[in-house]
């Protein structure tokens, strides 16, 4: 074998040298590498090790999560399509009462094909959204990138050569393992003609999805500028994570839809991206045996994927230049208090916040969420996983004529009413434990010491629980105002309302006395964790608790009825409820002081027997 395949194979030296041979070889070199290649290894390492992606600095391990999570999905429905296609399901033939054995219907592996073109539109718009700050220059880029002798030609190309490399690889490992099973698990009447239908139907579908984000963001930079796109862009970025992770997980709602949609040909299609790419999907796989829709459809995807490709193109270069232009120049920025907030502080100083600590730390959890933007972003991600399943639980679709209607289902709204507060304290609970800020740490135990006493600790950690109660009620209340406006008449009645105003206030008092129980450090001055968390079971873990709740929040309103004692007793149990976590709570920051102040005194006793030591030596 030839040395060299034999090192290429084996990832190292054919032979073990010894000592003396490694010593005669020299010092090892690097391979030279020129300034766009430095860069981007630069870029591309800092798509995946920036304080949002990785807070510990632990990036190849969130590199590796993040390529399973993507690939898995679609990898998994494409086994669990094997049987669909084999002799294990029977399926009955519409028009006949003989049932033979077969693969499924038409629509049915359409709405299959659908799939996987809306998981890859999905996944390659999140993946887009997520990685919006560093498509373009920073302020650290420009301190420090322009000053070193790198012509902004190499700058501008490397920046764009990592963006291509990151949205290519994304897409494969997204796509790959779907399509190395699919062809086994469905059996395709023509292999090539279904593997270039959907190669070419799920690559163009998250094609559009990033060109059409790097392109939204691009106009946005050019036309609004530096100052007024930071005020935007984090709405703009919840607003698309939003929408993108509705229409994954109202995927199994109008996929039913979509016989009537596309076989009659109606206008919806042309106004659903995915429809265009199951079009090219289906025009490819068929040939000319496809129907005329799929070949309108796939026409007008591949001339919009084009289109928006081409706008990005135009658009970057445009948007960099006045972004970099913005940064050197600076901005005068002024920052303006929102005139709600003074009688809000008022009203809460004369009655949860009268103690001055609680106060002082109340305060210190709100500019730390306005100024962090890592914090920020946490938010967003979960306020746009929460809308998204919000929206998935209250909405229906219904296909008629060619045409969708839109239905709100009553249960629908009853279970949101639990699922708002529930995530929105969610998403409070992992930004306030985060341990990626810990600035704010060295004030409160130089001030208060290490553990405080326990009134102090007491009151310090009270601060966070009453934030995120007066956070989650609010959003819970907006949230019922709005449901009032789409709500069916059973769910406006006097009795129906008096019942989510109890159900929503209730489950913010309890839902956050649970969620901050076990809570002992100031949030956002928390320590990393010696050993990462098993993110299967933190997730597992919120799945088993997520039912319960949503189930409760269902049920209880309906059971309330207009009974006035049933009311009652609701009241009793949540009021109940908080006395006994409170109680529990003030169990655990006990035992937290005493299990620290111990550890100190034990410190401090080995620091006095080692000076004692050292003065007998002396």
């Amino acid at each position: 074998m030839n040395k060299s395949i034999e090192r290429l194979l084996l990832m190292s030296d054919s032979e073990v040298l010894g000592l003396n041979e490694q010593a005669a070889v020299g010092v090892p070199r690097q391979p030279e590498r020129s300034q766009v290649s430095h860069l981007l290894r630069h870029f591309l390492e800092r798509f995946f090790n920036h304080e949002t992606a990785s807070p510990d600095g632990d990036a190849k391990a969130r590199l590796v999560l993040i390529a399973c999570a993507a690939g898995l999905p679609p990898f998994v429905v494409a086994i669990y399509l094997w049987p669909a296609y084999h002799a294990f399901i029977r399926v009955a033939v519409p028009g006949s009462e003989a049932i033979v054995p077969g693969p499924p219907p038409y629509w049915v592996q359409v709405n299959q094909h659908l799939f996987f073109v809306v998981y890859s539109f999905v996944a390659m718009g999140i993946a887009t959204v997520f990685q919006w700050d560093l498509f373009f220059p920073d302020l650290l880029d420009v301190l420090v990138l322009n000053t070193l002798p790198i012509p902004n030609r190499q700058l501008f190309f490397a920046r764009i050569t990592a963006i291509a490399v990151l949205i290519a690889g994304f897409l494969f490992d997204t796509n790959v393992l779907a399509t190395l099973v699919l062809p086994e698990a469905i059996d395709p009447p023509s292999l090539p003609g279904f593997l270039a239908g959907h190669v070419l139907a799920t690559v163009a579908s998250g094609m559009f999805a990033a060109a059409l984000v790097l392109a939204l963001q691009g106009v946005l930079l050019f036309v609004f500028g530096e100052r007024w796109f930071r005020k935007i862009s984090l709405p703009v970025q919840g607003g698309i994570l939003a929408v993108l992770l509705l229409t994954l997980l109202l995927f199994p709602v109008y996929s039913g839809a979509t016989a009537g949609v596309l076989g009659s040909g109606g206008k919806a299609a042309w106004w659903f991206p995915p429809f265009w790419f199951v079009g090219i999907y289906q025009r490819l796989m068929e040939g000319p045996s496809a129907l005329p829709v799929h070949t309108q459809l796939a026409k007008l995807g591949c001339e919009l994927t084009l289109g928006t490709i081409a706008l990005a193109f135009l658009v970057y270069p445009l948007a960099y230049r006045r972004r970099v232009s913005q940064l050197v120049e600076g901005g005068n920025v002024r920052s303006r208090r929102n005139i709600m907030m003074p009688p809000l502080e008022k009203l809460l100083h004369i009655t949860v916040l009268r103690p001055p600590l609680r106060r002082a730390v109340f305060h210190f959890i709100g500019q730390t969420l306005l100024r962090v933007p890592r914090y920020r972003i946490y938010l967003v991600l979960y306020g746009s996983v929460g809308v998204s399943l919000v929206a998935a639980t209250v909405v229906r679709f219904a296909a008629a004529h060619g045409q969708v209607h839109v239905e709100v289902i009553a249960s629908g709204i009853r279970a949101a009413i639990g699922i708002v507060p529930l995530w929105t304290l969610v998403g409070l609970r992992v930004a306030f434990t985060s341990s990626g800020n810990r600035q704010g740490n060295w004030i409160f135990r130089n001030v208060h010491g290490r553990p405080p006493q326990f009134v102090t600790a007491l009151e310090m950690l009270s601060a966070a629980r009453i934030w995120a109660f007066a956070c989650s009620a609010i959003v819970t209340l907006t949230a019922v105002v709005l449901f009032r406006v789409i709500a069916p008449s059973e769910l406006l009645t006097l009795p129906a309302t008096a019942a989510q105003l109890l159900l929503a206030v209730g489950l913010c008092v309890v839902l956050a006395d649970a969620f901050f129980l076990n809570v002992t450090t100031v949030a956002f001055t928390g320590e990393p964790q010696q050993e990462p968390p098993n993110l299967a079971f933190t997730i597992l873990k919120y799945f088993l608790f997520f039912q319960p709740v949503v189930a409760f929040a269902a049920v209880i309103p309906v059971w309330i009825g207009h009974s006035l004692v049933r009311f009652s007793l609701v009241a009793i149990g949540f009021t109940a409820a908080h006395f006994i976590l409170q109680a529990r709570h003030h169990e655990v920051v006990k035992e937290y002081c005493l299990h620290d102040s111990s550890q100190d005194g034990e410190g401090e006793r080995l620091w006095d027997l080692l000076g004692q030591s050292s003065r007998r030596r002396g």
